[in-house]
């Protein structure tokens, strides 16, 4: 029988006396039957709190290993899990429980105040030791609960062009269609060690790093957070590494990152943001591998990867995993030529539901024939090797994470004094890209200094990676015959050659 819950479908291959985590900052281990005994002890006690079919369990913590427990408990009990980034302050966080209305929320003990005062539902706190606010009985074994195939596994905020995040409903059928593709694609195999360095609040470290271990019942060496000398001194007990691009610049920068630490690996992969073609020729020449560099956004989890055997090409994201379409089109809809960039289209299991209560937004961001409209710029080559070469939504993404300029030019409009700005993203050896703001001044006398403490002071609600690491001011902004800012002319006139 097929199993429609995600968890169910990857219980089915668990070897339970197997290696599931290891704590490397606590020193302790978890097997596979620890995995089914607590999950399914936090399963029980959810179901207990008398939580239904679909609700929302709203999660910011460190990361821990009882944090990752609490998402497969989620899932086992039939809920929605909601991560949320560590860094969101309360007035993105009140945004977020308006509009996700959860029925529990799992905080840092540190915050339980704050998530008193802007919400009105059950509230529980986890430390960044694992420490529960409440004791869990142990059960004996728990079934899962049934679900359908579409119905909501996790919801994803992901930032809109409009400064409003939008919620990416993401269903079991998705979690199963996506893991089952990257294991067959990257040739997963019971006996590899994954060592987890990336935060668990979004699909990167959540889903592709997470799952493949346990679908395939290999184990996890689970870091608190990415630390380059951690990470190099513990590549040697593992076969599979996954990090975002900043990850590797900074792990270079180390010469004891070299052939001999990684004499184990199997397979490094990239993504989370665009790889540098240097970042990928330093890789291969200090360590011999060749990173595989992917693609894929918290819509549809993954859509391409470069191939684990044959011709991995700098630059490119690879070829679409199996089961997935990708389409270059140009404004009309109609597919483009070879090499041509174009809209890039995904259609495929992969993709999301739609977005929490956006059923417009939703609707706006699907063609009649189901293809999901990615925001991205591609080019598809001869060989079928997808580029992404642009974003049509001017997103930034710094250090794997994702920016949307209009949240924070909101912002910055409101300032007394500003007249108008512009957020680009500018290339950054370290991050990828760093946020950068052009700002238009009222008055031409006004003190630079005063008004970037002010932009500051005003931008200390959002979370740190959203705040510019420059400001400039300009006169006026370059513009188009139809008035619209043109940002890639600001991100040539700023962009520092020897930071590319």
């Amino acid at each position: 029988m097929t199993k429609t819950n995600f968890f169910s479908f990857c219980q089915e291959k668990l070897i339970t006396n197997k290696r599931f985590l290891v704590d490397l900052k606590q020193s302790r281990e978890f097997s596979y039957a620890d995995f089914l005994r607590i999950t399914g002890s936090m399963a029980t006690w959810l179901r207990e709190q008398s939580f239904d079919n679909g609700d929302r369990v709203m999660v910011q913590v460190e990361k821990s290993a009882e944090n990752l427990l609490w998402y497969f408990a989620t899932l086992r009990a039939g809920l929605t899990y909601l991560p949320l980034n560590t860094a969101y302050q309360p007035d993105e966080l009140s945004y977020f429980i308006a509009n996700a209305k959860p029925s529990l929320i799992i905080c840092d003990p540190i915050k339980i105040d704050l998530f008193k005062q802007l919400a009105d539902c059950q509230i529980e706190t986890l430390s960044a030791e694992g420490t529960f606010s409440q004791e869990i009985p142990e059960t004996e074994e728990f079934q899962d609960v049934d679900v359908e195939k579409d119905d909501i596994a996790v919801i994803l905020y992901t930032s809109g062009t409009t400064g409003k995040p939008k919620g990416a409903m993401i269903s079991h059928a998705n979690l199963i269609s996506n893991s089952s593709s990257l294991s067959a694609a990257w040739d997963w195999q019971t006996d590899d060690v994954m060592l987890h360095a990336l935060p668990i609040f979004h699909i990167h470290g959540l889903f592709i790093a997470s799952h493949l271990a346990v679908m395939n019942s290999s184990t996890l060496l689970f870091l608190d957070k990415f630390s380059p000398q951690t990470v190099i001194n513990n590549l040697p007990l593992a076969t599979v590494y996954m990090g975002v691009p900043t990850n590797y610049t900074r792990l270079l920068a180390d010469t004891a990152f070299n052939h001999d630490a990684c004499r184990n690996m199997r397979l490094f992969t990239s993504g989370s943001a665009p790889l540098l073609t240097q970042t990928f020729a330093q890789m291969k020449s200090q360590t011999g591998f060749e990173i595989v560099e992917r693609y894929g956004m918290t819509e549809t989890g993954m859509n391409t990867s470069n191939p684990l055997r044959g011709s991995r090409k700098p630059g490119t994201v690879g070829l679409p995993l199996k089961g997935i379409e990708a389409k270059v089109v140009n404004d009309q809809g109609d597919r483009v030529t070879t090499n041509e960039p174009g809209n890039l289209l995904i259609r495929g299991s992969n993709v999301f539901r739609g977005y929490w209560q956006m059923p417009d937004k939703t609707a706006e961001d699907f063609t009649q024939d189901g293809f999901f409209k990615t925001g991205d710029i591609a080019s598809i080559d001869s060989d079928g090797y997808v580029s992404i070469v642009g974003r049509n939504k001017d997103m930034v993404i710094t250090g794997g994470l994702n920016v949307y300029p209009k949240e924070i030019e909101s912002i910055i409009d409101n300032v007394p004094g500003v007249n108008e700005s512009a957020v680009i993203g500018l290339p950054d050896s370290d991050f990828g890209e760093a946020v950068t703001a052009i700002v238009v001044t009222e008055d031409s006398a006004t003190d630079e200094d005063d008004c970037k403490t002010v932009i500051a002071d005003a931008l200390a609600s959002l979370a740190s990676f959203k705040r510019p690491k420059q400001v400039h001011f300009v006169d006026e902004l370059p513009r188009n015959t139809m008035g619209k800012v043109q940002k890639n002319v600001l991100r040539e006139k700023y962009t520092d050659p020897s930071s590319s």
